[in-house]
């Protein structure tokens, strides 16, 4: 099976390695050549560091997943034969837009046409596609590699059995795939990611806690129990009869203490506190630290998900 992935950057590569790992032939396509030159390499040394690490995907050796990766500058050339095309533009509806007119002059009535956009919705870019029936969203969280969460979320005219088949080819691969049964502003991740975002800011604002510490109350409170559940299942477990009891026991609390959570943040506004937070963020991770935090942090994510793997194996045995 050939994968077409449109669009060279972290997220392209990261796609690029995910297929790879179990076989697919993929092609990556860019515009910039130096820039397609620059992600084959990169890939190239990841999956070798990966590899020595112990925390490459699949049973195939780095060597031999690279074989599987090519790179491609003529658009028509990289989706050819393509059964799968994932793109990954930038996050900008107009560029979306002309991207996807592009693909749609190349595609096939077969091709799976799926985006990788965080926040805008399918209907916006496929609604005057004449292969619009086959685009869905697959939406990874970064960094995909170690991260397997992929939202899907259909078009009002996405046929379901796209919806179905993306879902498998996830799975396939090792991701852990999510269906939404219909399009919604942020879809659901990035919703709940920004209501804790909200929050923070919100305590953040109030003088009621530093930046570091509202971190340290989601890295060292809620993050472990929601590695391994949600916020539904935490609930259920965390009383003797489940989550009726939960609500019975804790829902008027729930709801007086949501009324008192205040309106949106204004991000834009004069009075925004972001100054004070981006400065207390330096005091944590100066500017020029940022990729050594970004390579801490992805090492940490690959070991969780290594120890989530072999847990996960050990429970099904």
């Amino acid at each position: 099976m050939k994968i077409a992935i449109i669009g060279s950057g972290l997220i392209g590569r990261s796609w690029s390695m995910l297929f790879a790992a179990f076989g697919y032939h993929v092609s990556l396509f860019d515009v910039d050549s130096s820039q397609l030159k620059d992600a084959l390499r990169f890939i190239e040394e990841e999956l070798q560091q990966l590899e020595g690490s112990g925390m490459l995907h699949g049973s195939l050796p780095a060597a031999e997943q690279m074989k599987f990766i090519t790179g491609h500058s003529d658009l028509t050339e990289c989706v050819k034969e393509a059964q799968y095309i994932q793109e990954c533009v930038p996050e900008n509806l107009e560029l979306k837009k002309t991207v996807w007119r592009q693909l749609d002059q190349v595609a096939t009535p077969e091709m799976i046409l799926a985006s990788s956009t965080s926040c805008i919705m399918p209907s916006a870019f496929s609604e005057e596609l004449k292969h619009r029936n086959r685009v869905v969203v697959a939406h990874p969280v970064n960094p995909p590699y170690y991260v397997p969460l992929v939202e899907i979320v259909p078009a009002p005219w996405s046929d379901p059995s796209v919806v179905h088949e993306t879902k498998e080819l996830m799975q396939k691969i090792g991701q852990v795939p999510v269906v939404m049964k219909k399009e919604m502003p942020g879809f659901c991740l990035n919703r709940i990611q920004y209501a804790i975002i909200n929050e923070c800011w919100r305590i953040a604002q109030e003088g009621v806690m530093t930046v570091e510490d509202i971190d340290k109350v989601v890295y060292a409170g809620l993050g472990p129990r929601y590695a391994f559940m949600g916020p539904f299942e935490v609930c259920h477990l965390n009383v003797n009869k489940g989550m009726k009891d939960y609500m019975e026991r804790y829902g008027a609390g729930l709801e007086k203490v949501s009324s008192t959570m205040g309106p949106t943040p204004n991000y834009t506004a004069p009075t925004t506190p972001l100054d004070s937070i981006h400065a207390q963020l330096l005091d944590m991770v100066p500017l020029d630290k940022l990729e050594e935090k970004r390579t801490w942090r992805d090492h940490r994510l690959a070991a969780l998900a290594k120890l989530k793997h072999d847990m996960n194996a050990a429970d099904n045995q």
